[in-house]
């Protein structure tokens, strides 16, 4: 039986790699150029006006937050933007009734939007080392915390698929949501430049964790506690996979 299940997870990831990669113009290629504009307008232009952040340069400072900012986006927009295709074209039902565990379907899903994710995020660091050279502080945080982020944002784009009822609806969440949350989060500032009050309030965010224990990774700052930042990480994956489960256990927004 074991074997039967690992044999539904791979078809459901090998499916997931093949959906994306059959259009990689349009799902691998366009993050990289935006994540480019970025280097150059606020590295190039902006940054060497502002100098230097936290004892590096303002390009070195905002490099691991922009490789985090498109490792969410993608992770987010594939499990969404496919989880809701199946839902949409009712192939869904048929993968309910086959004798495949609820988790499996998750699982599947969830690791082909970390799969899209990883391969962005790796797509983006190889055009960051064009402005600026990368330091490597250590290598276990910033595999751990990028592969944790992008579980988190690929269970959050199944449970947006799963009560979208339109097209529009899995755009609603990363326009008024997700896109606030990751300006705001720390990617092009730290946030103990803000007032006090400020700050409290940015702490609220998760995506401030997020970014910061990654950037930890690269240069050995942070704005947060490092353990605190997988403790969030670890507590929106058991949360959000439980919601997940109980909302695809229970057929909400999948059986007509």
């Amino acid at each position: 039986m074991a074997e039967l299940y690992w044999t539904a997870f791979k078809s459901l990831v090998s499916k997931e790699i093949r959906r994306f990669m059959r259009i990689w113009v349009q799902t691998i290629v366009p993050p990289a150029i935006t994540m480019t504009l970025y280097f150059i307008i606020f590295g190039n232009l902006i940054g060497s006006r502002i100098g230097q952040m936290n004892g590096f340069s303002y390009m070195e400072y905002i490099v691991p937050g922009l490789i985090m900012m498109s490792v969410i986006t993608n992770s987010y927009s594939n499990v969404a933007s496919s989880f809701f295709s199946a839902k949409f074209q009712k192939n869904i039902e048929e993968l309910l009734v086959a004798p495949v565990p609820h988790h499996i379907i998750i699982l599947g899903h969830v690791m082909g939007g970390v799969v899209r994710g990883l391969m962005v995020g790796v797509l983006v660091t190889c055009v960051s080392m064009f402005f600026v050279d990368l330091h490597i502080h250590h290598w276990f945080i910033i595999i751990s915390i990028v592969f944790l982020t992008s579980i988190v944002f690929s269970l959050g784009g199944l449970i947006n698929a799963v009560f979208a009822t339109t097209f529009d609806d899995i755009s609603i969440i990363p326009t008024f949501v997700l896109t606030p949350l990751t300006y705001l989060g720390g990617v092009f500032y730290s946030i103990n430049l803000l007032p006090e009050f400020w700050q409290g309030v940015s702490k609220i965010n998760p995506i401030v964790y997020m970014v910061n224990a990654f950037r930890y990774g690269f240069l050995g700052v942070s704005d947060v506690g490092i353990v605190t930042s997988f403790s969030v990480l670890f507590v929106f994956i058991a949360v959000m996979y439980a919601l997940a489960y109980s909302l695809i256990s229970r057929g909400v927004g999948l059986r007509s």
